[in-house]
C-alpha cells in the first residue's frame, strides 16, 4: 500500500530512508551536479536540446542509484513533485555537510 504524505516535511524523513545507501547519494548528488552544469550550458549557448541531456543525466544517475545500490524503485515513480523537491533538498543538505557524502 502507497503512503500518502499531506506536506514535504511529512515526506522528507521517508525520502532520506530511501537513499541510506552512501553510493546511491553520491550517484544523486553528481546526476544533480550535471544537471546543473547541462542547464548553464543549455542557456549560456542557446541550445535547448540540452535540457533533454539535462532530464538523462539526473535520473539516469539516481536510477542507477535506486536499482544497483538502493535495490528499491526510485520515490518518483509514485511521488514525483515531492521526489524532485526531495532531491534538490537533499543535494543541498549534502553541500552544507548536513547530509554524508
Amino acid at each position: 500500500m502507497s503512503q500518502r504524505f499531506q506536506t514535504f516535511r511529512e515526506f522528507y524523513p521517508f525520502y532520506l530512508s530511501e537513499h541510506s545507501n552512501r553510493t546511491s547519494r553520491r550517484l544523486h548528488f553528481i546526476g544533480s551536479c550535471g544537471v546543473l552544469a547541462l542547464l548553464a550550458l543549455a542557456i549560456a549557448q542557446g541550445r535547448p536540446w540540452l535540457l533533454l541531456a539535462a532530464l538523462v543525466c539526473g535520473y539516469g544517475f539516481a536510477w542507477v542509484g535506486h536499482f544497483f545500490f538502493e535495490k528499491n524503485r526510485p520515490a518518483t515513480f509514485k511521488h514525483p513533485l515531492y521526489s524532485f523537491a526531495g532531491d534538490w533538498v537533499m543535494f543541498k543538505d549534502i553541500l552544507t555537510g548536513k547530509i554524508r557524502f
